[in-house]
């Protein structure tokens, strides 16, 4: 039960810092999503952080593992809106900056999620 209430409750934490995060990042009338595009992306640095100084240092307890990186990052981090946000553009017939939202969403956020792995060896290694 613990263990559900943990994912649960960052679930809940996550897609509230979602919803703020975006809607703080993006511009008015902006035909690119760039607060989910900046959620991704600093999600997947966070998830490596997070995954890497665990395996390297901190001892977080399977509860407070699967809080910040299920739950919480779980939240936070969306791929249901980024395939709606890719979806609307191709519809409108706006190729070019759907191709630009959706490569750059996977790339970025997986050099992200690198960046993550590597700052964390720097400082826990």
């Amino acid at each position: 039960m613990g263990m559900l209430f943990s994912v649960g409750v960052g679930g809940g934490l996550g897609a509230l810092a979602r919803y703020y995060i975006a809607g703080w990042i993006q511009p008015a009338g902006a035909q690119f999503n760039w607060g989910i595009f900046i959620v991704n992306i600093t999600g997947g640095l966070l998830m490596g952080l997070i995954v890497e100084a665990s395996a390297l240092k901190l001892n977080l307890s399977p509860e407070l593992r699967s809080f910040l990186t299920v739950g919480i990052l779980g939240g936070y981090t969306t791929f249901s809106t980024f395939s709606l946000d890719s979806a609307l553009l191709l519809q409108k017939g706006q190729y070019g900056l759907a191709a630009a939202y959706m490569v750059g969403s996977v790339v970025l956020s997986i050099a992200a999620l690198f960046a993550g792995l590597w700052i964390a060896r720097v400082f826990y290694a």
